[in-house]
Order: C-alpha cells, then sequence, then structure tokens
C-alpha cells in the first residue's frame, strides 16, 4: 500500500480518478525522463511511488477541468 493516505493528498476535493491519472501520467514521465537521459538513470524507487510522493508534497498539483463535473 502506497503512503501517504490518498485523503491527504485530495485536499481540494479533486476527484480519485483525477488522481489515478495525475499519477499515471506522472509516472510515465518519469520513466521517459530516466530513458532519456544520456547517462541512462537507473531509478532507485518506482516511478509510481515517486509520482504519489511529489503530488503528496505539492511538487506537483491536479488540475481538473470544472467543465467535467
Amino acid at each position: 500500500m502506497l503512503r501517504p493516505a490518498v485523503v491527504q493528498i485530495l485536499k481540494n476535493n479533486e476527484s480519485y480518478y483525477s488522481l489515478v491519472l495525475a499519477v499515471a501520467k506522472r509516472a510515465r514521465q518519469i520513466t521517459d525522463e530516466a530513458l532519456e537521459s544520456k547517462e541512462k538513470t537507473i531509478l532507485n524507487e518506482k516511478p509510481v511511488k515517486t509520482a504519489v510522493d511529489e503530488l503528496a508534497s505539492g511538487e506537483y498539483k491536479i488540475i481538473e477541468d470544472p467543465s467535467l463535473r
């Protein structure tokens, strides 16, 4: 189970679906950046865990389209 709790990440009434999409997109970015780097970076953590930690710390934010609510 990933920590922190989902409730801590979803601070502004975002949906769970938005959280899943945001984590998946950021994890893909992390993976692509590691593959594209010239040194062929070896990741110490799984990209999904890194993405969750970044969202929890506020480094990245979930922006929902208001027309989809």
